[in-house]
């Protein structure tokens, strides 16, 4: 089973010390977010979880402790650093800071553990097609010594942003093949493999690979593990990746971006930490008497399973 702790939530950001718990305790509870009385309980130990796969926009919190899951578990690091300032990202740090982070983050685990995302690819006034592609030069010169990979996807253009992004300017097709040739060819010049996130189009003439961002490849490749030959059903239209168990929750992240997907509002993650407890098995509140609570089934990937 891959545990993923960014899905819904910034968690290495915001929620480092009760992450850490929650691995040296040995299991964690995670709330169904459509039947909120159902509760599923994961084992957090070497046996049952193939791989842990962070997304944080902010490792810095965890880098000081991250040895005590990384000592013990397979694991993989996608670091998402955009071009946005404060006005769309208010509680991220700076590219520099972000960079920085990086790097020390890569002197922990290795290069072959960390994809750089760079999603989602948006446009406004500020930033532009021409915007993107010099940010991302820059940054590429930068990071390339110390990632795996690069992922870049386009914004998808839901209802909500609709009212939370008025700025938002809808890329065209011309937009996209734009941004894909202008990225394409700084991350080859740079000796970067970069690849599409579930988004639709073909732009291998620039380069760019179409394929899931968490594989049984990508992360057995990263680890020296040997994986069955599995379909990777994905989680949404486009997507590759293999499944896996979020252990967040929804409306929690105070990052506050303004394209987030994972809030209904940026008020309410605020709201929501007033009842998270660092010890609680749960990121937020307790188990109530009408929860159901049961245990997740936790199946290995693994063609031949090695307890370290």
């Amino acid at each position: 089973m891959i545990i993923n702790t960014g899905g819904r939530t910034d968690t290495v950001q915001y929620y480092t010390e009760w992450l850490l718990n929650r691995f040296s305790e040995g299991y964690v509870l995670s709330r169904n977010p459509l039947f909120p009385n159902k509760v599923t309980r994961y084992e957090l130990t070497p046996d049952t979880v193939d791989c842990v796969v962070f997304c944080s926009k902010n490792y810095k919190p965890i880098l000081p402790r991250l040895h005590e899951i990384t000592d013990r578990f397979h694991t993989y690091f996608h670091y998402t650093i955009t071009a946005y300032g404060k006005d769309i990202e208010p509680g991220v740090p700076g590219i520099e800071e972000s960079m920085e982070t990086l790097i020390k983050l890569a002197g922990l685990v290795g290069k072959q553990r960390i994809a750089w995302r760079y999603d989602p690819v948006l446009l406004t006034k500020e930033y532009t097609v021409q915007r993107h592609i010099e940010t991302f030069e820059k940054m590429a010169k930068v990071l390339s010594p110390y990632i795996d990979r690069c992922i870049f996807s386009f914004v998808e253009m839901y209802k909500k942003l609709e009212s939370n992004m008025p700025e938002l300017i809808p890329l065209s097709e011309q937009d996209k093949d734009a941004l894909a040739q202008g990225l394409g060819t700084i991350a080859e010049k740079n000796g970067i493999s970069i690849q599409t996130c579930g988004t639709n189009g073909d732009f291998s003439r620039y380069h760019i690979h179409s394929s899931g961002c968490m594989t049984l490849d990508i992360l057995g490749n990263a680890n020296g593990i040997l994986f069955k030959d599995l379909k990777h059903k994905g989680t949404r239209q486009g997507c590759h990746c293999i499944e896996s168990r979020d252990i967040g929750a929804y409306d929690t992240c105070m990052n506050g971006c303004k394209y987030c997907y994972a809030n209904k509002n940026p008020q309410k993650a605020f709201e929501n930490y007033k009842y998270h407890d660092k010890t609680s098995p749960l990121l937020l509140g307790v188990i109530k008497p009408d929860d159901t609570l049961i245990q997740g089934a936790q199946k290995t990937f693994q063609k031949v399973k090695r307890y370290d």
